[in-house]
């Protein structure tokens, strides 16, 4: 077996301007004289791991920036790598300009005193905390626009400063034109109000009135299936455009869906529609509420979501922050502002409604059956019509998809991982990752951020034994959905069945740290379950979840083991290590859940990433059993550019759900550009959305 290093742990970023991570030439330094260094290893290559052809790209791409500077004193010069130390900079907190940023500016222009610099010439759009090992201080690292009329208007000094920056790509990059991002209703309407104005020139010029029109005789009725992130801004697209749109959603609204938490908590009373997955929000409502995506950060359709949010309450710092998250304290008051806005708009939206069936005729859908999701005989069903449908549901709507493979829809089984959830003492590891700054994260309220981490190893196969030679596969384990001072919550939909997931409140102040370390697996292990056929992925994760049911007990009790008697292969003593998860742990076998060949990977990645995060094997690290939804496992194919079903005329399959997102961001992009794509095909908006919000990008695997 070859374990290969995928990304190093220790930068914990806040912001990146435009990589998923750098290099300071103090790190290239130390790799250059010093082998033993770790490479830091990201999603795109750096440096000498750098194809030629990409090299090549670059250096055309370097050469274009030099070249584009035809006037340095109109626009913009974005400066980035500013970093200023921690003990200068006012926290994580602060997203203004301090002197201490103004001095590293001077730096860049050359310019000899920072307090004769107006700090209203400068703006922060993105900023990171780097406490890698090999800096010889931790960093807040800012990326900065400066309004070039404004500087020389407060400072005429500048002049001679300015005429002698040069443009260097990805430090020191010049705009003409500051790029405009505002949240998606102002979108709309700046869409419809160019698109009014233009009609009106041609009725104009043509002499005729009404004849460029949208058609008016009826508006079309779209039902969007799902309140998560990609439900919610399909409807909300729609219902800015003119649709006549009904939301239903199998769960409760997020005030109701909170007290049904409460006793699922309390008194292990799980209601079945209403709970950590479903309901309004989606399973993102209760969780970290994490807004990093993998579709770029700084695309316009990114952008579009993120304003958004701030429109509806949540904090503005979320533009900045390299590593936004919400927390679920903030996502309840935003949901609440979003559902209004659109009910404002005359959406009609029906919680504690499930959709049964589809209503179908000459191979087109035209509407959907729906009944009250307490009524489990499912006695009074009422039929809906509408023109299109919107299929926006999450990962964990297991009757929906066995509905839709009852209806012949194509559904293809895709890779997802699985695993268990790590809980580690959030002290352990904020020491770990912080050394002596432990004491400035104080629960949240500190300088620094509470501490987290993000590892990823590459585990081949190809030595035969290495994996049991059960299954001799290539494969993935990485942390997913890391939650710093966060705290464990029971994700069943069944009482039969268990799984869990991590959540945090805004400040992140909890005594824990948990992650969920998971495996990639693929059709070939579903094979040796004997599990065939479109659903076998979620034959997998059910069988999986049943055999943790059993053995926690009962009563949503966790199975639970020590992470160093995981690694033995023995049962851990009792009393464990305090838990987080309220509804009780057992003392179990994880080691026995898995087929051996997933344990054995994940007990090479353990091991591995203790090289990376000393510490991480220790007798308080808690592994909770069991992590199976971390993603869709499967996916509903439908036309790239229409977003509808290839199997079923006027099915819409977004979101999660469908295997096309990973997140709240992605998913909430995905809907919006699925709500403007059936706005098209209705004729509500004639314009091209790629032209305003770039071309969508694809999810992909999840691994944050």
């Amino acid at each position: 077996m070859s374990l290969n290093l995928k990304l190093h742990s220790g930068f914990l970023s806040l912001a990146l301007p435009y990589y998923s991570c750098y290099s300071t030439p103090r790190t290239r330094h130390l790799r250059s004289r010093n082998q033993t260094v770790p490479a830091i290893r990201c999603a795109k290559r750096t440096g000498k791991q750098r194809y030629p052809s990409e090299k090549k790209k670059l250096k055309l791409k370097h050469k274009q920036v030099l070249n584009d500077v035809s006037n340095k004193f109109e626009g913009f010069w974005r400066l980035s790598k500013l970093a200023v130390p921690v003990h200068k900079d006012p926290g994580k907190d602060f997203i203004g300009v301090s002197h201490a940023l103004l001095e590293e500016i001077t730096k860049v222009l050359e310019f000899p005193v920072a307090s004769m610099l107006p700090a209203e010439a400068f703006t922060v759009v993105r900023k990171s905390f780097d406490a890698r090992k090999v800096l010889k201080e931790p960093k807040f690292v800012y990326t900065v626009d400066m309004d070039v009329s404004k500087l020389l208007d407060l400072e005429p000094r500048t002049w001679d400063f300015i005429s002698r920056l040069e443009a260097k790509v990805g430090s020191v990059e010049h705009m003409l034109h500051k790029r405009a991002s505002g949240d998606l209703i102002n979108i709309i309407h700046d869409c419809k109000k160019v698109s009014d104005d233009t009609l009106l020139r041609k009725e104009i010029s043509s002499g005729s009135e009404g004849l460029y029109k949208y058609p008016r005789t009826r508006k079309p009725k779209v039902a969007v299936v799902g309140s998560g992130p990609s439900g919610l801004f399909a409807s909300l697209v729609l219902a800015e455009l003119g649709a006549d749109v009904t939301l239903i959603e199998r769960g409760q609204a997020v005030e109701q869906r909170g007290r049904d938490i409460g006793a699922l908590v309390v008194r292990r009373m799980l209601e079945m529609e209403s709970n950590f997955c479903f309901g309004e929000g989606g399973a993102g409502t209760w969780s970290d509420g994490k807004l990093v995506t993998r579709i770029g950060r700084n695309s316009n359709s990114v952008l579009a979501v993120m304003n958004t949010l701030v429109h509806f309450g949540a904090p503005a710092n979320i533009l900045v922050d390299g590593k936004p998250h919400l927390g679920t304290d903030r996502l309840i008051p935003l949901l609440r502002n979003f559902r209004q806005h659109l009910q404002r708009l005359g959406v009609t939206i029906k919680f504690g409604t499930r959709v049964n069936d589809l209503l179908i005729e000459n191979a087109r859908i035209v509407g959907v059956k729906v009944s009250d999701s307490k009524d489990n005989s499912q006695s009074d069903i009422q039929k809906l019509g509408f023109d299109a449908v919107i299929l926006a549901v999450g990962h964990s709507a297991r009757d929906i998809y066995e509905m839709l493979v009852s209806h012949n829809i194509n559904l293809v089984p895709k890779d997802f991982a699985v695993g268990l959830r790590m809980e580690h003492p959030q002290e352990l590891i904020n020491s770990i990752q912080y050394s002596e700054l432990t004491t400035e994260v104080q629960k949240g309220r500190g300088k620094v951020p509470v501490a987290d981490y993000k590892v990823a190893k590459y585990v081949s196969g190809e030595d035969g034994d290495a994996l049991s030679g059960v299954v001799t596969t290539n494969r993935s384990c990485y942390s997913f959905c890391m939650c710093p001072g966060g705290q464990i919550v029971l994700t069943s939909t069944n009482p039969s069945e268990l799984c869990i997931n991590g959540m945090s409140f805004s400040r992140r102040s909890s005594r824990w740290a948990n992650a969920a370390l998971v495996v990639t697996v693929s059709a070939k292990d579903f094979d040796v379950l004997d599990l065939h056929g479109p659903l076998a992925g979620v034959k997998f994760q059910r069988e999986f979840e049943q055999r943790a049911a059993i053995m926690g007990g009962g009563s949503f009790v966790v199975p639970a083991q020590k992470v160093t008697d995981f690694l033995e292969n023995k049962l851990s003593a009792s009393p464990l290590p305090p838990s987080s998860y309220r509804l009780g742990v057992k003392a179990a076998s994880l080691h026995e859940l898995f087929p051996t060949h997933l344990t054995d990977a994940l007990k090479h990645s353990i091991s591995m990433f203790d090289e990376e995060l000393p510490g991480f094997i220790s007798d308080t690290g808690l592994l909770h059993g069991v992590e199976t939804r971390t993603s869709c496992p499967l996916q509903i194919p439908r036309n790239n550019e229409t977003c509808e079903s290839t199997s079923l005329k006027g099915l819409y399959p977004v979101g999660e759900g469908a295997g096309y997102a990973g997140g709240i961001v992605s998913a909430a992009a995905d809907g919006m550009y699925a709500g403007f794509a059936v706005a098209k095909d209705f004729g509500l908006f004639p314009a091209d959305i790629e032209s305003i919000l770039g071309k969508a990008q694809a999810a992909g695997f999840a691994k944050y």
